[in-house]
């Protein structure tokens, strides 16, 4: 067995229940009420926090630190959620969680902060995040916080990770055709944008939220203030997606003519 230092960025988006009405603010594109927003942990980070504290489970001797970029009060109020989930380190960064941040800004500042952790061990480095976000779909931070910290092998898209035992790594990487690459690591350091893994939401479990919250309140108080936005983008416009809705009532239509009529209607 090997240990590992698995280092998981991941923030948090409103929670996708709400109506989200994009509108212009003065210091930019952002969303009304967006303060007032719940919060959740981005599902694709989530994946990957889980993935991380399964393999720490399973290689005695492993640490998880989860690194998250935004609001320290928003942070605060998703700690209370997802510190019941699994055992981890939080290193705060206080700074937007905007779906509008420069994904380039978001990366610098995360990876600043991966840089700062002391007694992080970069010969058992695993950096795991989303390959993609809930509202930063850029789908390019990961692979920047890598080349900022000389991180050469990286994987995108995982659903497996694997380690057999001599320090390796097995990775499956989703690729067209619902099928994986299947690749070989010799081992940490390796970065790992996840998809969505293989572990369902681990259950509440009251103790280790316990034990996580007595670092995680000290760890908010010494967040980072960094400046992350959309300062020199501009956005000609921002709208939610339309709903477009069509139906016909029809008696004792064949199953064929209905098909013919589904197909004639999504390739036109």
């Amino acid at each position: 067995m090997s240990a590992f230092h698995i280092i998981v960025c991941g923030s948090l988006v409103p929670d996708p229940l709400q109506t989200l009405e994009p509108i212009t603010s003065p210091t930019g594109p952002g969303l009304k009420n967006e303060a007032m927003l719940p919060a959740v942990l981005d599902p694709w980070a989530g994946h990957a926090l889980y993935e991380a504290a399964n393999l720490a489970k399973n290689n005695p001797g492993s640490k998880v630190w989860l690194v998250s970029l935004g609001p320290k009060a928003k942070l605060q109020q998703l700690m209370m959620t997802i510190a019941q989930k699994v055992p981890f380190e939080l290193v705060a960064v206080d700074g937007s969680a905007s779906g509008f941040t420069d994904p380039f800004e978001a990366a610098n500042a995360l990876s600043d902060a991966i840089a700062k952790i002391p007694g992080l061990d970069r010969s058992k480095l695993l950096v795991f995040g989303g390959c993609a976000s809930a509202s930063r779909d850029a789908g390019v931070t990961m692979q920047m916080i890598g080349e900022k910290l000389g991180i050469c092998d990286q994987f995108l898209a995982v659903d497996e990770l694997s380690t057999p035992g001599d320090g390796s790594l097995r990775i499956l990487e989703r690729i067209e055709g619902g099928r994986y690459q299947v690749s070989s690591c010799q081992g940490a350091p390796a970065v790992l944008a996840w998809a969505t893994g293989k572990l369902p939401v681990p259950p509440n479990n009251p103790q280790v939220g316990m034990m996580n919250m007595r670092a995680i309140m000290p760890a908010l108080q010494k967040a980072v203030p960094a400046k992350v936005g959309s300062e020199g983008v501009t956005f000609s416009s921002v709208e939610v997606p339309k709903q477009k809705r069509e139906t016909r009532i029809v008696k004792d239509m064949p199953v064929d003519e209905i098909a013919r009529e589904i197909v004639a209607w999504i390739t036109a």
